[in-house]
């Protein structure tokens, strides 16, 4: 019994590890997640994911503003492949490709943000969502 209880033990402090190992890396991919979108997206998106005022008006351009990242927007509606696409290529080369009459203001970044702070920045984006949003753009990705 001894010997049960000791291998229970080990399981225990194992799964404790495991977890801890788990959560500071992802809390290490969230702090870098933000860092790039201060310094990237934040500028046109805002510094709290609000986007720009009226970003659903088109300009004198034709342009419209850029949308906020939180839940009030329309990320969390398009799947990962889409909003990686959208950020490496920018906005008019990915809208040209899927054939939608729009012009995007938003640039390409692919020279400047390697995937995976593309990957940082979306979950980022995503741990500000209540978690009905995040269960709903899962299922965009197959999951």
């Amino acid at each position: 019994m001894r010997a049960r209880a000791k291998w229970l033990l080990a399981a225990a402090f194992a799964c404790v590890a495991v977890w801890a190992g788990w959560t500071y890396s992802r809390s290490a991919e969230l702090r870098h997640g933000a860092e790039l979108y201060a310094e990237h997206c934040a500028n046109c998106h805002g510094a709290q994911l609000e986007g720009q005022p009226d970003w659903q008006i088109a300009d004198e351009g034709g342009v419209l503003p850029a949308p906020p990242h939180d839940e009030s927007g329309h990320t969390w509606h398009h799947d990962d492949a889409m909003l990686t696409d959208y950020i490496r290529r920018g906005g008019q080369a990915v809208l040209d490709d899927m054939g939608v009459r729009m012009t995007s203001g938003m640039p390409a970044f692919g020279e400047v943000l390697e995937e995976g702070d593309i990957a940082a920045i979306l979950a980022f984006i995503k741990s500000s969502w209540p978690d009905r949003i995040r269960a709903v753009q899962a299922e965009r990705n197959g999951g």
